[in-house]
């Protein structure tokens, strides 16, 4: 089931959902509207291994915004820094911005019950189109969770973003064990 905007203030109030910063505008009817932070990344290397840390170029996006291009994949961050401790959040992307022509996420687009940090987007573009920190980017909509937990996200010694950060963060697939 997914939350409705009354139950997410419920969960907010004891403390099982966290958004920061926080704007009662941005709740909608069952989900929660997050912006694009103000860094962008891309890879330094054309060809990405799966088992080697790829490294990345961070950089800010300027005042009058930021042209995305196609074929390029951006790693972005949200604005907003999130925990959740009782349910499972899935971020997606707004129409709007699908209707621009932009992914947000490849396959990422579901949390762990305990994730506690920044999203980091994997944005690619249909074409050419201009971004800018600040905009809506997606949507966090929360689902109940049945049964207990044993392995919230934030406590788990295998867990690879952890780190709270105000950049994107890079594929960390290399510390695998496969």
């Amino acid at each position: 089931m997914i939350l409705t905007d009354k139950q997410i203030l419920e969960e907010m109030a004891k403390g099982t959902i966290l958004v920061e910063p926080f704007d009662r505008k941005c709740l909608g009817t069952n989900s929660y509207d997050v912006h694009l932070g103000r860094y962008l990344a891309t890879y330094r290397d054309e060809v990405l291994d799966a088992r080697r840390h790829n490294e990345i170029d961070v950089f800010e996006i300027p005042e009058d915004g930021y042209v995305l291009q196609p074929n390029v994949l951006y790693l972005g961050v949200t604005r907003e820094y999130t925990e959740t401790h009782a349910h499972v959040p899935f971020l997606e992307g707004k129409s709007s911005v699908g209707r621009l022509g932009i992914d947000i996420h490849a396959t990422a687009g579901k949390g762990d019950v305990g994730f506690c940090n920044t999203w980091t987007l994997e944005i690619s573009v249909t074409q050419q189109v201009r971004v800018y920190h600040g905009m809506p980017i997606g949507q966090l909509i929360y689902f109940e969770v049945k049964g207990g937990i044993e392995n919230y996200y934030n406590t788990k010694g295998s867990a690879k973003y952890n780190k709270r950060t105000i950049t994107p963060v890079e594929s960390m697939m290399w510390k695998n064990e496969w």
